[in-house]
């Protein structure tokens, strides 16, 4: 059979698949699943074309580190054809993990396990089933791998996956603002002292890469609407999991299960189960049950699934400061007047909570610019840019979600 398949992807064109491993990894049934899970989770509610899936930017980073690895060799980097290949792999399944509507439900569904230590799960799980063909790809994806680099083309600040992600955001979106030059972001990089670098000539790149990315978090990924929708739906997975202690919710057996069932690390270790049960889970598992309990008898219940599904969305308000207790208390205590709900049910319709973003984190991990002399600085030092060293404050902004019925 042929495996060398193009793909025709509408950010790029033409996408080439460059091995028969990662064509038999495309093909498994876990990246698959990829395709039912939107990207973007409830951004669709704000911006329409925002439908695109995990699967599509899998394939998209994938493409872009290609790119980025002929060029690294064209420099002198040494990078043997079982390298490339799997940092390849690394780069296709980093977002394996990722459970229904992406980030949404992180951390919900199965308590304090992030999306990052299930993709690791599971590509250790996909290399038993492979014969070990994944050996050297876990070395990288764990940052064991004596080339560093090759591990920061997969995580970093600039690494093929952030670099897609904005470009494909922006392109479904239309938020004509996160638009980067990845093209010449990749053909600026090089390889010095074992660290992926930019040369000189890319910083003004770098520039609006991290502008863009700031602009993009507040316009597209932190729009107050999508942290509205985002709340609604995360009380209703609350809502439902206090409910199934009582009675069975009609949803699917693959929900059923982690509704009914606290999952934490450790439970992996033991109960290899768990993994295929969550591997089940996407976003049709979510809206099948939206459907179904718009009608359930649980008042809170009903009203969020059947708000969420029409569009009638929490009111938000959205402000730099925290909100003082007796604002909070004063929306609850409204709730006084539906006789239905009772005092413990008032945290699921008025909701108080943070978001932050951190656009450039220099303490962890740095942008590195190689000057010609040889010299390298991070981008916060190279750039004469003054909003490049504001970006790398923190910017939090504090919200209150609650019914419309009480504006």
């Amino acid at each position: 059979m042929n495996k060398r398949k193009i793909i025709n992807d509408p950010v790029y064109g033409f996408i080439t698949i460059p091995t028969d491993l990662v064509f038999d990894l495309i093909g498994h049934e876990w990246f698959q699943r990829l395709s039912r899970i939107r990207q973007l989770g409830m951004t669709y509610l704000v911006y329409p074309g925002a439908m695109h899936s995990r699967l599509q930017h899998a394939l998209g980073a994938m493409h872009l580190m290609q790119q980025a690895l002929e060029i690294l060799k064209s420099k002198g980097a040494e990078i043997s054809g079982e390298e490339a290949e799997a940092v390849t792999i690394c780069i296709l399944l980093h977002d394996l993990g990722h459970g229904p509507f992406s980030h949404t439900l992180e951390k919900l569904l199965v308590s304090n396990v992030s999306h990052e230590e299930l993709t690791l799960l599971m590509m250790e799980e996909l290399n038993k089933q492979f014969n070990g063909k994944l050996d050297l790809a876990l070395t990288i994806f764990k940052g064991n791998h004596p080339k560093r680099f090759l591990h920061e083309l997969v995580s970093s600040q600039l690494d093929m996956d952030r670099l897609d992600y904005l470009n494909r955001d922006s392109f479904f979106t239309g938020v004509a603002e996160g638009v980067i030059g990845y093209d010449r972001i990749i053909k600026m990089l090089a390889v010095h002292n074992n660290e992926l670098v930019v040369e000189e000539k890319g910083i003004y790149s770098i520039e609006k890469f991290l502008i863009s990315r700031r602009l993009m978090y507040w316009q597209v990924y932190l729009h107050k609407t999508v942290l509205a929708a985002e709340e609604m739906l995360v009380q209703i997975i609350r809502r439902a999991r206090q409910i199934s202690l009582d009675r069975m919710l009609l949803c699917s057996p693959a929900l059923s299960w982690f509704l009914t069932h606290e999952v934490h690390p450790i439970d992996f270790s033991w109960n290899g189960e768990i993994l295929n049960r969550f591997a089940e889970l996407d976003d049709t598992d979510i809206f099948s049950a939206l459907k179904q309990w718009k009608n359930d008898a649980d008042t809170v219940l009903s009203y969020l699934c059947s708000h969420l599904l029409s569009r009638k969305l929490l009111k938000i308000q959205l402000q730099q400061q925290p909100f003082e207790e007796q604002q909070i208390f004063a929306f609850r205590n409204a709730l006084r007047k539906f006789p239905s709900l009772s005092a413990a049910e008032y945290d699921l319709l008025v909701i108080s909570e943070s978001t932050s973003n951190h656009a450039y984190n220099p303490t962890t991990e740095t942008i590195k610019i190689l000057f010609k002399d040889g010299s390298v600085k991070d981008v916060s030092e190279a750039s004469d840019l003054l909003n490049i060293s504001a970006l790398k404050k923190p910017v939090t902004k504090y919200y209150l979600c609650y019914p419309r019925e009480l504006a």
